[in-house]
């Protein structure tokens, strides 16, 4: 399937499907880091019972990824179907943030979200940038261990980015510096 897929940047045209791949996902645990003399680890804890959540379509002026040096959006495609997308923008530490990147449910564990990050991979070198960085939910572990095999690292942990928010816990922030 990944041979047939096609991923193009975002254009006026294709803004229409940017929020197609905004599926739910599956919680069943949650990650728990601790900080060893400056080096971060993590334990999975894993639930009796699984949830799926969806967040709701984001809402944005999509127009600013559209021939950006500091942003981009890119649509994956099977024949005319949008399956998925990643958003990137230029960080002032040189770094790629991964803003989103979403697969439809259906063509998940399929190689496309693999494909999404050596876009956002390529398209951060062109931009001289050192590496990816992205933050995750402490209770999405399946998106956790996504970013792990892709070669991720646990690099920092904010306990207050979600204080308001009685459904989320801490915020985890992986990195992924290039060699």
């Amino acid at each position: 399937m990944k041979e047939n897929i096609q991923l193009v940047p975002l254009t006026k045209e294709l803004i229409k499907d940017v929020n197609a791949a905004n599926d739910p996902f599956t919680i069943f645990g949650r990650i728990e880091p601790s900080l060893d003399s400056g080096t971060w680890s993590y334990k999975e804890v894993l639930y009796p019972d699984a949830k799926e959540i969806q967040f709701p379509d984001d809402q944005l002026n999509w127009n600013d990824y559209i021939h950006n040096q500091n942003k981009a959006l890119f649509l994956a495609y099977l024949k005319e179907e949008c399956i998925g997308q990643v958003r990137i923008t230029k960080e002032l530490n040189r770094f790629g943030y991964i803003e989103n990147i979403a697969v439809k449910k259906e063509f998940r564990k399929h190689g496309i979200g693999w494909l999404l990050l050596d876009k956002a991979e390529e398209w951060a070198k062109e931009n001289f940038l050192i590496g990816l960085s992205l933050e995750m939910q402490d209770d999405n572990v399946g998106a956790c261990r996504f970013y792990i095999r892709y070669g991720f690292k646990l690099g920092g942990v904010d306990n207050y980015r979600y204080y308001t928010n009685p459904n989320m816990d801490k915020a985890l922030f992986w990195y992924k510096v290039f060699s």
